[in-house]
């Protein structure tokens, strides 16, 4: 009998090389997303304070606990952003390479897209190119691999949304000339 503790290896001829150079620290990073959640907290908390965050005679108005929701985002993104200036530890610390950063942006841009061209072409013709194009350009799958599985999922998810649960689903020019 094999032994059981052999491995499967799956090398990736994309994989991101070791010596990539870095686009962004870890340090940078975290400082950018404590202060987008700063001013993002600030903008929720004085749309909620106009809105009403006190207690009215009938009980809280409408923003009063979002708004100290928003003061206690507030006061985690200080704290995170005064805890990042007294450490220096890790200031060199890589938090993206630029070849890790392309593959995110190759799945990223094409998802993107698809959330714009879906309000034109519809959500079935959309989700059959953003398929057959991930199949085709990041799988590598042979071409008539991907467009007819791309078919498949769009009609399969036609019949889910439409016909089985009945759901309106955004629909573009293709539907409209199939009368659907």
């Amino acid at each position: 009998m094999a032994p059981t503790d052999s491995e499967i290896v799956v090398e990736d001829p994309d994989s991101p090389a070791d010596n990539s150079p870095a686009v962004l620290t870890t340090r940078t990073a975290e400082g950018v997303t404590y202060l987008l959640l700063l001013a993002l907290a600030g903008v929720l908390a004085f749309d909620n304070w106009r809105s009403g965050m006190g207690w009215a005679k009938d009980g809280p108005q409408s923003g009063y606990l979002p708004f100290y929701l928003c003061m206690i985002l507030s006061g985690a993104s200080l704290y995170g952003l005064g805890s990042l200036f007294l450490k220096r530890s890790d200031a060199a610390k890589t938090f993206v390479t630029y070849d890790q950063l392309r593959r995110v942006l190759q799945v990223f841009v094409p998802t993107l897209l698809f959330c714009v061209v879906i309000q034109w072409l519809g959500i079935y013709v959309a989700s059959f190119l953003l398929v057959a194009g991930f199949m085709c350009f990041i799988g590598r799958i042979a071409w008539w691999k991907s467009l007819l599985t791309s078919f498949l999922f769009a009609v399969i998810m036609f019949v889910t949304f439409e016909i089985a649960f009945d759901v309106i689903m955004p629909k573009g020019p293709l539907e409209a000339a199939l009368g659907f």
